[in-house]
């Protein structure tokens, strides 16, 4: 029996909701199988990954902290690509937000009061928007793409970290570890459920999520972005500028970026480190689209993803499983994710291709003529 995609009138919404959960399903299926054939326990990795640390609740606070970065990146991200801004950089931004912040913080390393956790995380928003604003000058004045721009921006920020790590804010007192000194507690975020790790970015990042939410769906600024992205020609035509949007998304993307580098270096590490960058800028992405662009269903996405990273560390103790499984799940994901995408759009049929219709034959008798009036006589 032959199978065959039928355009469908309209695209399912239905589907739209669907094919995420599908991804990852078959994103389970098909790693079990894949890491039995390499010799692992395959189905044991699927477990231990996906199912185990939903059990523990000391694993669920470590899944809310690390879904709450992918969150906050996630949802910058999302509006940008609406628009077709494509913003690949917001690792570096990322970094760069974290470099702000810990910037204040080792300014105010003496002082005290309740004033430099907020400067701290003024700076790190401000420090990834900067980092942002470089491909959006690039893009609207001299036409380079954004995606290559940020892309390669990426590595800068990688490289000045590891410099200022090695030399200028290396801590003096850190045995000569490349790192800064420890935060103190007016510099590291407060714990919002006492004797857990849920800190303030955890609160802080679902309620970006709603600010988000609203800015997208209830505002003029968030029409214009969904505008220029459905219908370019109709945005110009509407006066809507492409290059006040471009602004927008990147700097908005930027600063989330940032805003969760600061939440990080505070709150997780307590300093920074060379280390520092795990990765969340890339991951973002696919949380980006594993929840539709939607910021409610990016903060579900987060905890999907968050789960590769928390079940992936349990996996390489309890079966031997490698650090780069994790990666390998989340490629998986998003290739997924794009291959059933085509369910959207398209719909699968069983059977042959359709018959095609039979060419219309012209009629050989002529078409009736009207009488000729007599002279003079006018229509009715």
């Amino acid at each position: 029996m032959a199978w065959r995609f039928e355009p469908r009138r309209e695209p399912s919404r239905a589907m739209l909701f669907a094919t995420p959960v599908l991804a990852v399903v078959l994103t389970l299926v098909v790693g079990a199988v894949v890491f039995t054939l390499l010799g692992y326990d395959g189905f044991g990795a699927v477990r231990e990954i996906f199912v185990t640390p939903l059990f523990d609740w000391y694993r669920w606070q470590d899944l809310l902290v690390k879904a709450a970065p992918l969150a906050i990146i996630a949802v910058g991200l999302s509006v940008g690509f609406r628009a077709n801004v494509w913003n690949i950089g917001a690792e570096g931004q990322y970094v760069l937000g974290g470099l702000a912040g810990t910037g204040v913080a080792l300014l105010t390393m003496d002082g005290e009061g309740a004033w430099i956790l907020p400067a701290m995380i003024v700076a790190g928003v401000l420090g990834g928007m900067a980092w942002a604003a470089i491909p959006a000058f690039l893009r609207t004045r001299l036409g380079v793409s954004e995606i290559l721009a940020s892309l390669m921006l990426n590595y800068v920020a990688i490289q000045t970290l590891y410099y200022l790590m090695r030399g200028p804010w290396k801590d003096p007192a850190g045995f000569n570890f490349p790192q800064t000194a420890m935060f103190t507690a007016s510099q590291t975020l407060p714990i919002v459920v006492p004797e857990t790790l849920i800190h303030l970015g955890i609160p802080a990042a679902l309620a970006l999520a709603l600010a988000a939410w609203g800015l997208v769906a209830r505002t003029v600024a968030g029409f214009q972005v969904r505008v220029v992205g459905l219908a370019p020609q109709a945005a110009r035509y509407a006066g809507f500028r492409e290059a006040r949007v471009v602004w927008m998304t990147l700097l908005l993307g930027g600063g989330c970026a940032g805003l969760a580098g600061i939440f990080e270096a505070a709150g997780p590490f307590g300093q920074m480190v060379p280390a520092f960058p795990t990765g969340y800028g890339f991951t973002a992405i696919i949380v980006a689209f594993l929840g539709r662009l939607h910021p409610i269903g990016i903060v579900l996405a987060a905890l999907v993803l968050a789960l590769t990273y928390v079940g992936g560390e349990s996996a390489q103790t309890t079966i031997g499983l490698p650090a780069a499984a994790v990666g390998v799940f989340q490629a998986m994901m998003l290739f997924f994710l794009l291959a059933v995408d085509i369910l959207v759009r398209y719909r699968l049929r069983a059977g042959g291709r359709p018959a095609l219709a039979a060419p219309l034959v012209p009629d050989p008798t002529p078409p009736p003529t009207l009488p000729a009036r007599p002279a003079g006589e006018v229509a009715a």
